[in-house]
């Protein structure tokens, strides 16, 4: 029987073995749990981004490997995740077996926070794991296997998450006895899974075609692209808020600041753009309103509202820029993850170096740093670029070396054959579909007969035929095997 009461007022009490009281506060408590769950939906919502933006084909498949990344994580963090992650006597890089099992996670108060219980800030920081595997995992689209990559998801949250989530939060962790300031996963999260999706880019080699005209299609499904979009901007208020892990003003700051950095990143990402098309450009909104958010991940308990603008200009346009660098080092990117997540976690740790104050963290009332340069503590930023750098040469480091263990082991190989990625991962993995059998059928270059219809042998219904045209306008791989032609509908 855990011992715990109830107070007078109804807060939850706690006695320790030494007689202690310990007082929660259910409002504090009820919070945390609503930005647990705000932070468990973001993980679909990238599923549907990651969708909407590739070709109909292999649009099932990230929508899959989302909800695989929740399932598999959940049990690495109940296994030994948490414990390596934060254990209070763990080292200064990994913790150690102490909660094994979540053996002894109970009632006592969180090594994040005193006004929680360690069972709570367990669960709510589970959801970060989850959603960085998912980030990360993003990266096998349109040529990964989808079995090997369920091993690859609990080894890589193993080796490479929970070491810089236990250096970075940890009050054991080197980053965090340095004085790093990353409030609510710049690098444990950005940097660490747009890093790894590139060392999977590079390990998995191009699509077939890349360079061609074969590749140069336009998102198959643009409204997933603005639904994942929301359900990650909704649920980044309790990402970034719910890191205070109270219900206090530092929270409340947090959010300003995050969704005024999403809507200054969408504009500002929108503009650039429009520049080369003279188009307004949904997808575009959405990735800058990503790239803002993903800067100011790492600041929002630190940075005022006039320091947010900027991030969202900053990130905003660099990530814009980085997405070339694709282009100039040969690698593909297909979902541009390196340089929305892992470039714009870098963004957001150096201007939360330039801009944190002292007062802003201090919102909570017990918060107590140095600050940035705004607060003329200028070694500041020489942390934040330690901590980023360390976290872009380990993650992928470690990543390179946990794929080509695998690459050697029967059965674990991640690259997709040629065959399953002409015919696309949904039905070459998965033989389940995001659409209709038509759209699939017409998309790898068979003819469709529009002369068989579904109700009485008339003409098939508008909404199950083949909605792609030869020309420009195509979203699809028509032509995907060469010699064989498409039928228009």
């Amino acid at each position: 029987m855990v011992n715990v009461t109830y107070g007078d007022a109804g807060e939850l009490q706690w006695v320790d073995e030494t007689g202690k009281t310990i007082v929660y506060n259910l409002g504090d408590m009820g919070f945390v749990i609503a930005a647990m769950a705000l932070v468990w939906v973001m993980i679909p919502g990238v599923g549907f981004f990651y969708s909407g933006l590739l070709r109909r084909k292999n649009a099932l498949s990230m929508i899959y490997v989302s909800l695989a990344s929740i399932a598999v994580v959940s049990f690495q963090w109940f296994f030994w995740g948490y414990s390596l992650a934060f254990s209070e006597t763990g080292s200064a890089f990994i913790g150690d077996l102490k909660y094994f099992g979540l053996k002894g996670v109970l009632v006592q108060p969180s090594i994040g926070s005193t006004r929680i219980p360690a069972l709570l800030f367990c669960i709510y920081q589970c959801m970060f794991a989850c959603i960085t595997a998912a980030l990360a995992v993003g990266a096998i689209a349109e040529r990964g296997r989808l079995g090997p990559i369920l091993v690859f998801i609990f080894l890589w949250t193993t080796l490479v998450y929970d070491p810089i989530a236990c250096w970075t939060w940890n009050s054991n962790g080197w980053s965090f006895v340095l004085g790093g300031l990353d409030f609510a996963g710049g690098t444990p999260v950005h940097i660490s899974s747009g890093t790894a999706a590139l060392a999977i880019s590079v390990y998995l080699g191009r699509r077939r075609g890349y360079g061609t005209e074969r590749l140069a299609y336009k998102p198959h499904n643009t409204t997933y692209v603005v639904l994942g979009t929301v359900l990650l901007w909704f649920g980044w208020f309790g990402f970034n808020g719910g890191s205070a892990l109270s219900a206090n003003l530092r929270a409340v700051q947090a959010c300003i600041v995050t969704n005024l950095s999403a809507a200054v990143g969408g504009i500002t990402w929108m503009l650039w753009d429009y520049r080369i098309e003279r188009k307004w450009s949904a997808v575009g909104f959405c990735s800058g309103a990503i790239a803002g958010l993903v800067a100011i991940t790492p600041g929002s308990g630190y940075v005022g509202a006039p320091a947010a603008v900027l991030f969202g200009v900053m990130g905003g346009t660099v990530c814009n820029f980085a997405t070339q660098l694709k282009f100039l080092l040969g690698y593909d990117d297909a979902l541009d993850i390196f340089a929305s997540h892992a470039v714009g976690g870098i963004v957001g740790n150096i201007l939360t170096g330039l801009f944190a104050q002292a007062s802003v963290a201090g919102f909570d009332g017990t918060t107590v740093i140095a600050g940035g340069w705004l607060d003329r503590h200028w070694v500041q930023l020489g942390y934040q670029v330690a901590d980023s750098a360390a976290g872009v040469s380990y993650s992928f480091v470690v990543t390179t070396i946990i794929l080509w263990i695998m690459h050697f082991i029967p059965g674990l190989r991640l690259r997709a054959s040629e065959e399953a990625e002409i015919l696309g991962i949904d039905d070459a993995e998965m033989g389940e579909f995001a659409y209709d059998y038509v759209g699939l059928e017409q998309e790898i270059g068979h003819t469709v007969d529009t002369d068989v219809g579904a109700v009485g042998g008339g003409r098939e219904p508008d909404h199950h035929r083949g909605r792609e045209r030869e020309g420009k306008e195509s979203t699809s791989s028509v032509g995907e095997v060469e010699g064989e032609k498409v039928v228009p509908v």
